[in-house]
């Protein structure tokens, strides 16, 4: 008994070709046929597709299941599509009816090489598809970031009737995103506790992460509350999503209280605290995530050491941050990065400048666009105008291999405005080849502020009120610049505006870390239990300072009353509740470190000053701009800030 099989290659010898016209068809005894699939088996998993696509063809009709996986398999491993499709194009010609597997792992080949048309044309020609087939095809569409479709074909597939398990809910989770994305979420959430899938780890894990992405974290607290088992991966969600959305302190309770009940952490639970403890500038309790890290001796994992590096310096010890980047045994881009930045908000220009150098000599590797933003914003920061000027032309000559781009121009006009050199700025902002955007007229408003620059503030305060009408912020700059014009009926316009658009000014805050302890002042506070000690103190500095040279800026202050009454209102800022608090409580010649959730003001800035020099101590005041590092008197900001 004979048979007919095309064939692309050379044929053993005892195999001889028909008289037929076909030169390609060639005649075989049934019993010459080796076993296909063990041969198969060995080239693919040898990674010899090329002899295994000879292998198929030579067997023609008689290939079998065991081969096609072994195909496809290989196929998918190296992302291989021509060769996939001849084996899809020989299960075609053969007349071979895969069984739902196969299907599902042609579905899963055609997305892994990215052809999603291919990919979904399978499965809309299967005869019979299961849960697997349609949630390759859900997540192949959520990678690509394809949401809506996505949803819809998870719609078709309960309409169907197919059931979906931990991984369907799981991924299409991920897909509700964008302004509905919530609402779509909580639809899908609602069948998941119909079936009785909310307590899997993949489902809560994907629940946590959509709520939180959504900055809902209550409700992702919810889910993780009522989680029966919480692995690591959890945890540090949560932790996560708390840390992301600022919500600093309670991520910091919640990992100790998960830490209290027998939490295990990762490398990636360590990274997420670590950013809370940035955002709160909590170097003693960072210090102490640092010992834990130590201690559970985790491998030194680039993104752990960049997350400290950035910790250090937020909490004001640039020292631990540099002796961290100095021990690393890898550094990448970010690595270098961090370490810019935070000597960049210390307002060390020069050492910016002098560890840029030292990154291209090395050669380590190439910066890139953040990179230039951290050495410009260095030099606007540490008043060295001319030389950011340089690097940023040079930028333009393309020297560092990045093109500049609207955050570098803002940059630049920043670094002018800083200098006092506003006009400049405006300039600059008109020749720009972008459009300016609110955070340029922004920056060029607050120097407008600082240099007192009525003319230019004025008209940049009013465009910037026209792109940005409900950002309290750009009210108070505005009012702030009015007020020290004595322009007290455009104050309560403003006022006024503010009130007629619902605009809010965010409460401002201090807050100082004693004894693992975070203490916290709002302006005029009156909640913290030594508040009369506290006010007491502030007052006595007063006196104390005032006999010494200083002088209460009584324009910071935007309501048109009596000057004894906006020294009052002086007085009660936070700042300078949380700097009389640390003198109270820590020991003489003890550094204190306050952390203010706004920009400080101008006479709080003077108030640390007068503290550092007459009290003998060193101040590092952290806003939300930069660090202010006050020594007998002197600040790093060079009152370029």
């Amino acid at each position: 008994m004979l048979r007919k099989i095309n064939c692309f290659f050379h044929f053993p010898k005892h195999v001889s070709f028909s008289s037929s016209s076909n030169p390609c068809t060639c005649q075989l005894p049934l019993s010459s046929f080796p076993p296909s699939s063990p041969y198969l088996k060995s080239l693919c998993s040898n990674g010899q597709l090329g002899e295994a696509l000879l292998e198929m063809a030579f067997q023609g009709p008689a290939m079998k299941f065991e081969g096609y996986d072994a195909l496809l398999n290989e196929c998918v491993n190296q992302r291989a599509i021509r060769e996939g499709q001849r084996v899809h194009a020989h299960m075609i010609k053969t007349c071979y009816l895969p069984p739902v597997y196969l299907w599902t792992r042609l579905i899963v080949l055609y997305t892994k090489c990215d052809s999603l048309c291919d990919a979904r044309r399978v499965l809309d020609e299967m005869p019979e598809r299961n849960v697997v087939s349609w949630t390759a095809m859900i997540t192949a569409y959520c990678r690509k970031g394809y949401a809506s479709e996505a949803l819809n074909l998870f719609i078709q597939m309960l309409r169907s009737g197919t059931e979906p398990n931990e991984f369907t809910f799981a991924t299409v989770l991920t897909s509700c995103i964008g302004p509905n994305g919530i609402n779509l979420g909580r639809q899908v959430h609602s069948f998941i506790i119909k079936t009785s899938f909310e307590s899997h780890v993949y489902v809560g894990s994907s629940l946590l992460d959509m709520y939180a992405k959504a900055g809902r974290i209550h409700e992702a607290r919810g889910v993780f509350e009522c989680l029966p088992e919480r692995d690591v991966v959890l945890c540090t969600a949560i932790i996560s999503g708390y840390a992301q959305l600022g919500l600093d302190e309670e991520a910091l309770a919640l990992f100790r209280r998960l830490q209290m009940e027998g939490m295990s952490s990762n490398y990636v639970t360590y990274a997420s605290l670590l950013t809370a403890l940035s955002g709160l500038a909590a170097l003693d309790h960072g210090k102490q995530v640092h010992n834990h890290v130590i201690r559970s001796q985790l491998p030194s994992y680039v993104v752990l050491q960049n997350s400290l590096i950035d910790m250090y310096s937020k909490c004001g010890s640039l020292t631990y941050s540099r002796r961290i980047f100095d021990s690393m045994p890898e550094r990448t881009v970010i690595s270098w990065n961090a370490v810019l930045v935070a000597y960049s908000k210390h307002g060390k220009g020069n050492e910016v400048v002098e560890l840029f150098e030292l990154m291209r000599e090395e050669n380590e590797v190439q910066p890139d666009n953040i990179t230039i933003l951290a050495v410009l914003s260095g030099c606007s920061h540490g008043g060295l105008e001319e030389k950011g000027l340089e690097i940023f032309y040079e930028m333009e000559t393309g020297r560092f291999g990045v093109e500049p781009e609207i955050e570098h121009y803002g940059c630049v006009v920043d670094l002018l405005g800083r200098a006092g050199r506003v006009s400049e700025a405006l300039d600059f902002t008109k020749k720009m080849p972008f459009e300016p955007t609110a955070a340029i007229w922004g920056s060029l408003l607050g120097a407008c502020r600082v240099h007192l620059n009525v003319e230019i503030g004025d008209s940049v305060g009013r465009r910037l009120l026209e792109l940005e009408p409900d950002n309290a912020g750009n009210y108070v700059i505005l009012s702030n610049l009015y007020a020290y014009a004595g322009r007290w009926e455009a104050v309560r316009a403003l006022r006024e505006l503010m009130k007629e658009k619902a605009v809010i000014k965010e409460p401002g805050r201090s807050w100082i870390e004693l004894d693992q302890i975070l203490h916290t002042f709002h302006a005029s506070d009156r909640s913290h239990p030594r508040r009369e000690e506290v006010s007491a103190k502030v007052m006595e500095l007063s006196v104390e300072f005032k006999e010494a040279g200083y002088v209460p800026d009584l324009s910071c202050v935007l309501y048109d009353v009596d000057e004894e009454q906006k020294e009052k209102i002086l007085l009660g800022h936070s700042e300078k509740l949380a700097l009389a608090f640390g003198l109270i409580a820590t020991p003489k010649g003890v550094p204190l470190r306050v952390i203010k959730n706004l920009r400080i003001c101008v006479d709080c800035h003077n108030f640390a000053k007068f503290v550092s020099k007459l009290k003998g101590r060193e101040v590092s005041l952290r806003d939300k701009n930069r660090f202010h590092q006050i020594v007998g008197g002197i600040c790093s900001c060079g009152e370029y800030w």
